[in-house]
């Protein structure tokens, strides 16, 4: 990018809001994803919808791209800038701008903290469900983006269930609004739900209206541990065929747990091969008998350990270790590849199973901990970049994971998105048709394809594509 074109964008956003020293570079170089990074040619803070209409514009003009980018806690490197490009930052815009308590819905500048945003709502009695690992750390606006889910997914969903109406600048620069607080709209094509998860390829959001609830009366927390891996995957098939919808059935192998245990000092124990975190939470006498009900499937599945926590703030402890999970397994090795696979709820146990065959099979060393009520497990390996030989293996382990996955039923990702990492696979998920359509889409709207362009596919010859994984990434970087 010559001087000539940083200038402009210097003069768009002024001084302030543009960074393109070494340093600044290298921080906005790479996302929450291993193994991922590219130095931008700038980074640009729009102050405006205006701004970044005209930096959309230029883009087109000059022939570079433009990443958005949030908080950058991202685990599918769709922050993560490509050749010729500069860095689009949203953080700044962090406005809550209205909290409607008529229509329980709030509108939100899209660099919001999900958990500022989550505290801010439930003084007023409301409730914002979707709640990822990252919820201190990341936005509003990535969380629409690459469509995140979080603990309490199982009961009540995930973003796309509670985003109403957005406020996007298009790859071209013009403005589209689209949504409303009409509970029912069928006006045309859903074009909200088509750009909810379409990971910073199609627009970049400057307002979203997200739909709240009234917030539960109550929860009950429990904790459970098992022998072996396979009667915690029966007990969470056994509870969801039992007709409860816990708000969350959170899954940790032995290595996450001791791993956790180290990092929080809270009391794991470390006889166990696994644990479950169950919450139940609604209205009245309910709550107790569903807690009681899930008691009974437990133990009936060998648990023991199985506890009630008895206050609430024993609770957000025991929601805060698991939270923890991807900080502690990363103390442990120079780099932690976390990944994010989903199979239907029923082949819960099967997958646990197969994950731990891909460690052994490729001789590496996995945790494995996940949302394991809505079937969405992280297996997560830890290594160290600088080991060509074990991020080669680290490579099989994964693809052998996927492909299991894919035979079962299940999916490449729940909930972290394709972006770089993951691209090579969407083709035995989604199909050729799919993709080409989803091709076709991107074209019809991102014609110079400035806008992050090469995350989810490549606008490009299909032989890239049949490159290796390990190829790909020599050839990407």
């Amino acid at each position: 990018m010559n001087s000539e074109v940083l200038h402009k964008l210097q003069t768009i956003v002024g001084n302030k809001n543009f960074l393109n020293s070494e340093e600044d570079k290298i921080c906005y170089s790479y996302d929450g994803t291993p193994l991922f990074y590219k130095q931008p040619e700038a980074i640009v803070f729009p102050q405006d919808e205006e701004q970044i209409s005209q930096i959309l514009t230029l883009a087109n003009q000059e022939k570079f791209a433009v990443i958005p980018r949030g908080a950058g806690t991202g685990l599918s490197g769709g922050s993560v800038p490509v050749d010729n490009s500069i860095v689009m930052v949203m953080t700044k815009w962090d406005k809550v701008l209205e909290i409607d308590k008529a229509n329980l819905t709030a509108w939100v500048q899209p660099g919001v903290v999900t958990g500022a945003l989550q505290a801010l709502v439930e003084k007023e009695g409301l409730f914002y469900p979707p709640d990822p690992g990252s919820l201190n750390v990341c936005t509003i606006g990535g969380n629409v983006a690459e469509n995140a889910g979080g603990l309490r997914g199982l009961k009540y969903g995930v973003t796309k269930n509670y985003v109403l109406g957005v406020e996007m600048i298009l790859p071209t620069g013009e403005l589209l609004r689209t949504g409303g607080k009409n509970l029912k709209d069928v006006a045309g094509y859903n074009l909200r739900d088509f750009v909810v998860g379409s990971e910073g390829t199609l627009g970049v959001f400057t307002k979203i209206l997200l739909k709240l609830i009234p917030k539960p009366q109550q929860s009950i927390t429990l904790t459970a541990y098992f022998k072996n891996l396979s009667d915690s995957g029966n007990s969470v098939a056994d509870i969801i065929a039992s007709h409860i919808t816990p708000s969350m059935i959170e899954f940790l192998d032995s290595t996450t747990m001791q791993c956790v245990e180290d990092y929080t000092k809270i009391g794991l124990p470390g006889n166990a091969e696994a644990m479950l975190l169950i919450e139940v939470d609604g209205r009245g006498s309910a709550v107790q008998d569903d807690a009681e009900t899930i008691e009974n499937i437990l133990r009936k599945h060998n648990a023991f350990g199985v506890a009630k926590a008895t206050t609430e703030q024993d609770a957000l402890r025991l929601k805060g270790a698991r939270r923890s999970a991807f900080s502690a397994l990363a103390r442990k090795k120079p780099t932690t590849i976390l990944e994010d696979v989903t199979v239907p709820r029923s082949e819960l146990p099967v997958m646990i199973e197969k994950i731990s065959q891909a460690a052994k099979k490729f001789d590496m060393y996995f945790g494995n901990f996940g949302h394991a009520g809505d079937g969405n497990l992280h297996p997560t390996c830890l290594t160290d970049e600088r080991d060509n030989a074990g991020i080669a293996n680290a490579h099989r382990a994964f693809d052998y994971i996927f492909n299991e996955a894919i035979i079962l039923g299940g999916t490449i990702t729940g909930e972290h998105g394709t972006g770089l990492a993951k691209k090579q696979f969407l083709e035995s998920v989604a199909g050729i048709p799919g993709v080409e359509f989803m091709k076709k889409i991107k074209v019809s709207i991102d014609p110079n394809n400035v806008l992050n362009p090469g995350k989810i596919f490549s606008i490009s010859p299909r032989c890239e594509g049949s490159l290796p994984r390990s190829v790909q990434h020599d050839h990407k970087h």
